[in-house]
């Protein structure tokens, strides 16, 4: 009975002190991700197709029960806990990466993935985003005796070693995701504008120079081309399609079950997810996703404008960035403002990596935002 009271307290002290709009919003995020997919992978589908499979939603399901028990848990342990733990699960996720060129999947060309018994099919760097940000952080804004350029310059290593490890794979986008929050952090750290500068000037040349005379991104030009010319190859049909079907549902969609993308695009449900929405509810509701997220967004910055503590300040600055950036490069692939490269909507895109990584993301943020009587 006691444990029972104490437990009690602990969870009302839980849902007392946390940001409920913040926290409301993560959740309404998850329940439409979780309805989109029950749409867009099984239900409809299997009424049309008499397969009677079911088996994505189910496991969607189970991935965001798992990524709201991540969620709670982090969100409720004490900041400096959080702390250790991002550091153990940080190089915890080095070792995984590291592993993948070894013995990791080879799934269409890439090699990204790793396959255990346990945990079936995962992809490392989702589980390393998370704690990337804080170790980041924690490096530029810790009391060391260092000159803030050595700090600068110890993230950047860490920084370009995960980016080459990514790079072996490849995985570009995931690539650019990295060097482009990195780059975020040391400017809200107050980097130097010159060496900021020296610092994006270098590595557009390096990445230019990879994509444009590496046999192995070879890929990547043809894809780069083909989107500024079509003509130049077929590596734009999954864009074209995805455009083809936003513009085919109008504002309001074509209703329940009558879009076609998730049945013509491989991968729809993950890296088209707002084709695949917009195309049967209309754009009007991509623009309240949108909504949600700058709301969502504007919740999280205006508790960065309150906060005190440099270290918590760059570690929600970098966490919000990280899953605007996503949002950002998803949504734009989706109406071809950029080049295809396969990256999901955070909350709403199918995939139990992606689930577990911006679970690992939220709790962090809700951590990091809830009353404190003492800081």
């Amino acid at each position: 009975m006691e444990n029972l009271i104490l437990n009690k307290k602990y969870y009302y002290s839980w849902w007392k002190n946390i940001d409920k709009t913040i926290f409301s919003i993560i959740i309404l995020l998850f329940v439409v991700g979780l309805f989109f997919s029950l749409v867009s992978t099984s239900l409809v589908a299997s009424n049309k197709l008499n397969t009677n499979d079911f088996s994505f939603f189910f496991k969607h399901t189970i991935f965001i029960f798992l990524g709201l028990l991540i969620i709670f848990f982090i969100s409720s342990i004490d900041t400096k806990i959080l702390y250790k733990f991002s550091i153990f699960m940080f190089f915890l996720s080095i070792f995984f990466l590291i592993l993948v060129p070894l013995i990791g999947v080879e799934v269409k060309g890439s090699k990204r993935w790793l396959d255990f018994i346990l945990v079936p099919r995962f992809q490392p760097v989702e589980l390393i985003k998370p704690f990337y940000i804080v170790m980041i952080s924690m490096i530029l804004s810790n009391n060391f005796n260092l000159n803030i350029n050595y700090k600068y310059f110890i993230s950047l290593l860490i920084a370009i070693f995960i980016a080459a490890l990514l790079m072996i794979q490849p995985d570009i986008g995931q690539t650019l995701l990295i060097l482009s929050s990195w780059a975020i952090l040391i400017f809200t750290a107050g980097v130097n504008i010159y060496i900021f500068s020296i610092f994006i000037l270098l590595s557009f040349s390096s990445l230019l120079y990879v994509v444009m005379f590496v046999p192995k991104f070879a890929y990547i030009q043809k894809r780069i081309f083909s989107f500024f010319n079509s003509e130049t190859g077929t590596h734009n049909f999954q864009s074209d399609k995805a455009i083809e079907s936003i513009s085919s549902g109008g504002f309001f969609g074509k209703g329940l079950g009558e879009g076609t993308l998730k049945n013509r695009v491989p991968e729809a449900h993950t890296d088209y997810i707002v084709s695949v929405i917009s195309e049967e509810y209309g754009v009007i509701s991509i623009i309240l996703i949108i909504i949600l997220f700058l709301i969502y967004i504007y919740c999280v910055f205006k508790k960065i404008s309150f906060e005190e503590d440099d270290k918590i300040k760059l570690i929600l600055t970098g966490c919000i960035s990280l899953i605007l950036i996503q949002a950002l490069v998803h949504i734009g692939v989706n109406i071809r403002l950029f080049p295809t490269t396969g990256m999901t909507l955070p909350y709403l895109s199918y995939g139990g990596s992606s689930i577990i990584s911006i679970s690992f993301l939220s709790g962090i943020i809700l951590n990091l935002t809830k009353r404190r009587v003492n800081r």
